[in-house]
């Protein structure tokens, strides 16, 4: 039996007032005087007072003027779904016993077979199987958010071993192109020197170069991704002259502009002086952004630089009207050696947009992208503005 040293709230919800009386009078007859009873004879009445007090029981007769016998059941439980609901009912009808429990209530008492032990032995059980329910769904839900998390964990730990394998066979093929490179030229230098002419010697030795060169670049792409990501990139804010920064980065892209026949055109507006940013950082940012503009634009193009001083950030951005970018790839456009599927044979080793993107992060800042395949792309630098 359960030890109460409290009284226990019972809401009562019965129409026909000599059954209420009834019951009351039982409650006043039980050899402990725990009890104490709310009565109301309407449903809505119920509802009126849970909304308002907590009970620790309710009993329920089933034939009230504002309800249809077991339909009452589940919507109290919706108003109090931790108060235990005990039926009261004229039949003794066993199929009726089992669907009001199904609907939720603890117990079921035929009204003329009450008597003071027997209602207060429903109470007092109807109260202990609602806690240990309420502490079986608590324990339900902790297991639940438990195995959530747990497989939270592992679908993360699969997505970074998933990762990791493509790091590496991407990073394995993008190595081997000019390492085979410099095995076929140096192989040609070797087996064939005596017939070589001298600008043939020349052009397979530029061809070593310009390979040892494409797998330093990407070793050193490689390792700026992996100090981003353990948190080992730092940004020294040093005093600059952000539009002298800008129009010396147009003057060195000139030249590979100039192979294509694209018209470069960079505009400054609005004033931002001199400014306190990394140097080596918005190189990786402003260098990355222009050269991939001037990459996949179209023969003959134009891609636009524009430098925007405003009160608190300063607005760098890209415009080209090249080949654009699809929107299923520009989810993953920052992505460590993710490129477009229309980039063709375009070189490139995907990790310029993710390195621009930890370089703008260390600057406290945010990039976007708006692009379309065929009409061309934008990428938009936005930096907060830390004036000396």
């Amino acid at each position: 039996m359960m030890a109460v040293s409290y009284s226990v709230q019972i809401l009562l919800i019965e129409d026909n007032l000599a059954e209420a009386r009834l019951l009351q009078e039982f409650l006043k007859q039980a050899k402990s005087k725990e009890f104490s009873l709310v009565h109301v004879q309407r449903l809505r009445e119920a509802f009126n007072e849970l909304s308002q007090h907590t009970y620790d029981v309710i009993l329920l007769d089933l034939t009230l003027p504002d309800s249809e016998g077991l339909s009452s059941i589940p919507l109290l439980i919706s108003q109090a779904p931790s108060t235990p609901v005990v039926v009261l009912t004229n039949t003794n009808d066993e199929e009726l016993a089992i669907e009001a429990v199904r609907q939720g209530a603890q117990d079921y008492l035929v009204k003329r077979q009450v008597n003071p032990d027997v209602l207060v032995r429903s109470l007092r059980y109807a109260i202990e199987r609602k806690q240990v329910l309420e502490s079986l769904r608590t324990v339900n839900k902790t297991l639940e958010n438990r195995v959530e998390e747990r497989t939270a964990e592992l679908v993360k730990a699969n997505e970074i071993n998933q990762f990791k394998s493509e790091f590496v066979s991407m990073l394995s093929h993008d190595i081997r192109n000019p390492l085979n490179t410099i095995l076929l030229a140096a192989g040609l230098l070797q087996n064939n020197d005596e017939r070589l002419t001298k600008e043939k010697k020349l052009t397979h030795l530029q061809m070593i170069r310009s390979a040892i060169k494409n797998m330093a670049q990407l070793l050193d792409e490689v390792s700026f991704i992996g100090k981003a990501d353990t948190g080992k990139l730092r940004c020294e804010l040093v005093s600059m002259d952000l539009e002298a920064f800008c129009r010396q980065l147009v003057e060195e892209a000139q030249l590979t502009a100039a192979v294509k026949h694209i018209t470069l055109i960079f505009a400054s507006f609005g004033e931002v002086g001199e400014f306190l940013g990394d140097e080596s950082l918005l190189r990786h940012i402003l260098g990355n952004l222009l050269n991939n503009a001037i990459k996949y634009s179209l023969p003959g193009g134009t891609v636009r630089f524009e430098l925007i001083g405003q009160d608190d950030t300063v607005i760098f951005r890209f415009q080209d009207w090249g080949i654009g970018i699809a929107k299923k790839d520009q989810k993953r456009l920052f992505q460590p050696f993710h490129r477009g599927e229309n980039v063709g044979s375009t070189p490139g080793t995907g990790l310029g947009l993710a390195i621009a993107k930890k370089c703008v992060e260390a600057h406290g800042g945010e990039i976007v992208v708006n692009s379309q395949v065929g009409v061309g792309t934008t990428f938009t630098v936005t930096l907060p503005l830390i004036r000396i």
